[in-house]
């Protein structure tokens, strides 16, 4: 029977079984199987009756008995299942995917054709910046290019390799291109996460010379493109000579002949590879890595990266192993300032720049302050500072009359070793006014009113009583820590409530027993703020000096840290003790006023006032009590008594760090804030810190001391009643803290006269000679000895404490602290 009438007798139902044929035997196949498998089979297996309606119906049959009873799919998401898998088979994935793959090779050829190299002309770029003064006058023009390219056929190979070593080390066999890098720098860009390293030197040059730094998806593409094209069309050489003839090195240098000048004072072609090494180490951050302002941490990173590029030219077989390691790390020599920047000229600049560089950064200019710094330096600022010229000239003249004029570094080695720093704050608007950065740009590089390497000392004091204000904080006995809170100032007493040990000593060891707050700010005794800080807890300080302006990211909350013991620099305790002047409400210092750039959006400091970061009552209070430091402490004499007083209320706080190696007064009047800080530098490299002990021959203490409550209360004094003529009150709201009240503050009813330095071998013994301040002025049988005291001890030649020593006890004792 042929298949046709095979299919008619299935329709009409009949019963006659066709011959069997493959298909007939393959459908009996799975009846059979089944009734095997249930135990139902017979000896004789029949086959089954043809199903009525043939194939189709069986099939039929089949899937409904896949179902329920209600006639869904017995499997739930059977239907969606197969929809997903429909639409997302392979093929369809590949041939998108091909599509999508073709499509970006069309562009990129699109972009190939299209995108021509440039003419790179980065000078044509370049302009000057022009710096003026608060009232418009004109303080600087800075923007020549410091560069001399120079033939690479002079540089040695050794050198040459550094670069490659450090950059790039496949320079010589890759393309050009670095594809892995510059995909995750076009994916960070687009997912806003900042510049990502990666590129090749080819890469970094093109960005450099025929680019800008802009961090867009359009220049990260063009770059790539022309990178390319630069690979096939140049040669290595020319492209390395682009590279180190053009980046950026710091210190106003650019090009690698600028750079070995700046850093080494040699040729470049006389660079040792030890000096290359640097170099090369110095492009990934020459802001970070300069040695002459990098902090330990710059320094620490810039040395492993020079070992880094050492190490890759071994491993490239650049260098012999055994020369590398023999090699030491050849620290820079000074900078030497561009001329036009001598005075404070250039230190005003480069705190300018930089801050202009950060507020780049803070607005989404720039993703990262290298980026930013390129900006700045790139030209066309018009940059509006803060500075008040009358008070500039006034404080440098303060210097100069009370510090600089009494060192003499010819007769006294230990002179040259003292470095002044100071900063000037409108507390109302957060304006720098006037700031003083060492004796000249040209002589000494560092920004001595930006530097943070020097510890605070005891001007950190009152950031402590901050905290424990402001947190309501108790003693161990569970008592509200208030001005009148007694505690025991017995030095070396060992802290109670840590579980760090800790046991200060005072200042020359001196025992005071029971004393009020408000007398230990006045002494600054060490064993009772080591106790507060505990008392407040020493996380709640440091999170308090970090709302008041102080950089205390990295800072172990421990007990130490009571004494200062960290870094800060003038500008920055200017604006925490602007914080407190404000009543609480966060001040930041803005040195600039304004920036303007026709490429790129104005930047303007309408209001560096922040919001309140702690609470006004307890910022009135510390106020409050720092009026008593300079009415009965360490600052009396320099301050209270000066003869250029004329009535001014003033708030503040003496420092001197362990060693002597800084001095600080920090203090305030209603309108103004000021910080002035002492720094014992060598004036030999590489500069470390030194003791400044025995300065000017000891004008100010008895001992050669060179202590907070001498130059640097001095040089307050001198600068901030000469411009801050106007006698105002602090605004206060408290009932805590005051100067004292048991006498006038006039040079004849001193409330503390001291003992001559005759009765007593230390110098700070005369404030303790009781240990409760109201009995302090009784306890002084001769209130008139000083001035006769007063020649041998050397005080007389300066002005600010040979007048008001008169009947004020020994002028020596009450400024150390």
């Amino acid at each position: 029977m042929g298949r046709a009438e095979e299919r008619r007798a299935r329709q009409r139902g009949g019963r006659r079984a066709a011959p069997r044929n493959r298909s007939t035997e393959t459908e009996s196949v799975a009846p059979r199987a089944r009734e095997a498998a249930a135990g139902t089979a017979t000896a004789t297996t029949t086959a089954p009756a043809p199903v009525p309606g043939g194939r189709a119906a069986a099939r039929r049959g089949a899937k409904k008995a896949g179902r329920g009873a209600n006639g869904r799919a017995g499997k739930p998401g059977g239907k969606d299942k197969g929809f997903i898998r429909r639409l997302f088979t392979w093929k369809k994935i590949l041939g998108t995917f091909l599509g999508f793959a073709i499509a970006v090779i069309g562009a990129f050829i699109w972009l190939y054709v299209s995108t021509p190299i440039p003419a790179g002309n980065p000078d044509a770029d370049l302009q000057s910046n022009v710096y003026k003064y608060g009232d418009g006058a004109l303080l600087a023009r800075d923007g020549d290019v410091n560069r001399e390219n120079v033939d690479l056929a002079t540089i040695p190979k050794p050198v040459q390799h550094t670069f490659v070593a450090a950059e790039n080390k496949s320079f010589y066999s890759d393309n050009g291109i670095d594809l892995k890098g510059t995909a995750r720098g076009v994916l960070n860009t687009l997912m806003g996460k900042g510049a990502q390293g990666g590129s090749t030197i080819t890469q970094q040059y093109v960005k450099n010379y025929y680019l800008s730094q802009e961090q867009t998806v359009t220049r990260k593409l063009k770059e790539l493109v022309i990178s390319l094209k630069l690979d096939r069309e140049k040669d290595k050489d020319y492209i390395l000579a682009g590279y180190i003839n053009t980046s950026y090195y710091g210190r106003g240098a650019y090009g690698i002949q600028a750079a070995a000048q700046a850093y080494y004072r040699v040729d470049a072609d006389k660079l040792s590879v030890e000096q290359a090494a640097y170099l090369a180490a110095l492009l990934q951050a020459p802001s970070q890595y300069d040695w002459a302002v990098a902090s330990d941490t710059g320094k620490r990173l810039v040395q492993a990266r020079w070992n880094y590029v050492l190490d890759n030219m071994v491993g490239q077989n650049w260098l012999d192993k055994s020369k590398r390691e023999g090699m030491k790390f050849d620290i820079p020599k000074d900078p030497k300032a561009a001329p036009g920047k001598e005075g404070q000229i250039g230190y005003l600049v480069d705190a300018a720049n930089s801050e202009l560089a950060n507020q780049l950064v803070a607005t989404g200019v720039a993703d990262d302050y290298e980026s930013a710094a390129a900006l700045v330096r790139k030209g066309g600022w018009t940059i509006e500072l803060n500075i008040d010229k009358k008070k500039q000239k006034a404080l440098e003249a303060a210097v100069k009359e009370q510090l600089t004029s009494k060192l003499d570094k010819k007769k006294r080695a230990v002179d040259g070793d003292v470095q002044a720093g100071a900063a000037s704050v409108n507390p109302k608007t957060g304006a720098v006014v006037a700031m003083y950065g060492g004796t000249s740009y040209t002589e000494h590089y560092l920004n001595n009113a930006t530097r943070t390497d020097y510890q605070p000392a005891s001007t950190f004091k009152p950031v402590i009583l901050a905290a424990a204000f402001d947190e309501n904080a108790v003693t161990q006995d569970d008592k509200k820590i208030t001005a009148n809170t007694i505690y025991d100032g017995t030095s070396k007493r060992p802290v109670v409530g840590s579980d760090i040990g800790f046991a200060p000593e005072n200042e020359d060891d001196q025992d005071y027993g029971p004393v009020t707050v408000q007398t230990a700010l006045n002494k600054s005794i060490n064993s009772v703020f080591a106790q507060m800080g505990v008392d407040v807890g020493m996380d709640k300080v440091l999170k308090v000096a970090a709302d008041l302006g102080m950089h205390t990211k990295d800072l172990k909350a421990v007990p130490a840290q009571t004494l200062g013991t960290m870094g800060a620099s003038p500008l920055q305790m200017a604006g925490v003790y602007a914080t407190l002047d404000n009543h609480g409400k966060k001040v930041t210092p803005a040195l600039i006023r304004s920036a303007e750039n026709s490429a790129y959006p104005s930047f303007k400091h309408t209001d560096p006032i922040g919001a309140q970061v702690i609470d006004r009552e307890a910022a009135d209070s510390v106020t409050s009590v720092l009026t008593g430091v300079v009415d009965d402490g360490t600052a009396k004499l320099s301050v209270r008594d000066n003869p250029l007083r004329k009535g001014q209320k003033v708030a503040g706080k003496t420092g001197t760090s362990d060693n002597n190696k800084s001095a600080w007064f920090t203090g305030y009047t209603p309108d103004l804030v000021t910080s002035v800080g002492l720094f014992g530098e060598s004036a030999k490299a590489p500069h470390p810190q030194v003791p400044m002990t025995g300065a000017t021959n000891g004008l100010t203490s008895d001992d050669g001391r060179v202590n907070g409550g001498g130059f640097p209360a001095l040089i307050w004094a001198a600068y901030t009643f000469g411009v801050s003529t106007e006698v105002t009150k602090f605004d206060l709201e408290t009932d805590q803290g005051a100067a004292v009240q048991t006498a006038p503050p006039s040079p004849s009813s001193s409330p503390k006269p001291s003992a001559s330095p005759s009765s007593s071998p230390k110098p700070s013994a005369s404030p303790s000679s009781s240990p409760k301040p109201s009995t302090s002025p009784s306890s002084s049988p001769k209130p008139s000895t000083s001035p006769s005291s007063s020649p041998s001890g050397g005080t007389s030649p300066d002005p600010g404490t040979s007048s008001p020593s008169s009947g004020s006890g020994d002028p020596g004792n009450p400024i150390l602290g």
